[in-house]
């Protein structure tokens, strides 16, 4: 166990007090406080109320850092209320590792559509991180065995390949690579087969070509493809690569999530700060009903102390 005095301080941002996550934080507080000091950023009014529908008594060493605003929350429900504090809560927390009051933050889930209700223009956590910092963060979703960087994140699947050049994905790679070293990655073709040598698509193409460049600047080879997408995670093809590129969201994260859902995190890559994530949503279905499983959020605090140490 770490020494208190070496413990990392995580800012939490608290997500959509509809959902699981505050339930999350509470049920897994006394394991996260052994190896880091968690700071909440939730306000005492808001972490009461939840602590009543969970029919439980608030740790008395749940240190907490105050965000305004209140409203009744209503397990399973969207709503505007609930998506604007989900904000502010996150900006609390990016705020407090700017001031160097936290040396990383961990995002519990938010709700798109909540976000949107309250008249947010972001469609999640990295969207506003990129805005917020004018950098292109990059997201990354995985555990242990198995990471998966996404291309393009949450755009509709018919503009993907309009995507797809090679100056985009030069800098993407390279970005990537500054971010997480000379890890190696296979790189995910666009098109079924990859494209079939041009049968069924050209957008290898640009893909093989902006390979090529990236592993020329960088020096080595770190990034491996086009592979063929349907065939990349078989076991046979994970013996090789254990971080893989992905071209669109589902892609990637279709069996990334069939394999690994519990245990796997979401990180934010090429920022100033250090940001991982539950790799879950608000879970509506089960909120405020003891159901929710603590792995990815003890995950994403564990990623989030190793890259503070780094």
């Amino acid at each position: 166990m770490q020494n208190s005095f070496d413990k990392k301080t995580i800012a939490i941002s608290i997500g959509d007090l509809n959902g699981v996550g505050i339930e999350i934080a509470l049920k897994a507080h006394a394991e996260v406080a052994k190896i880091c000091k968690p700071l909440y950023c939730i306000n005492s009014y808001m972490l009461h109320q939840a602590c009543e529908l969970l029919d439980i008594t608030p740790p008395s060493d749940f240190e907490i850092f105050k965000v305004d605003g209140s409203f009744n929350i209503k397990e399973g429900c969207v709503e505007a209320d609930a998506g604007r504090y989900s904000y502010d809560s996150f900006l609390s927390a990016i705020k407090l590792c700017e001031a160097k009051k936290a040396d990383a933050v961990v995002t519990l889930p938010i709700h798109k559509e909540a976000w949107m209700l309250c008249g947010l223009k972001y469609k999640g956590h990295t969207d506003l991180l990129r805005d917020y910092f004018k950098k292109d963060a990059i997201m990354m979703l995985g555990c242990e065995r198995l990471f998966v960087a996404l291309y393009t994140e949450h755009i509709p699947l018919r503009e993907v390949a309009s995507h797809i050049t090679k100056n985009g994905l030069l800098h993407f790679f390279l970005d990537l690579n500054r971010a997480i070293g000379d890890k190696q990655f296979g790189v995910l073709g666009l098109n079924p087969h990859a494209g079939d040598n041009g049968v069924l698509g050209d957008e290898e193409k640009i893909i093989e070509a902006a390979i090529e460049e990236a592993n020329k600047s960088i020096g080595k080879e770190v990034f491996v493809g086009a592979l063929v997408p349907d065939t990349a995670f078989t076991p046979h093809a994970r013996e090789r690569f254990s971080h893989f590129v992905a071209m669109y969201h589902d892609q990637g994260l279709a069996p990334l999530k069939a394999l690994y859902f519990d245990e796997s995190i979401n990180v934010s890559l090429n920022l100033p700060i250090i940001r991982t994530s539950v790799d879950h949503g608000t879970a509506f279905d089960i909120a405020y009903q003891g159901k929710a499983s603590t792995l990815s959020y003890m995950n994403a605090i564990k990623s989030a102390i190793e890259f503070a140490t780094i």
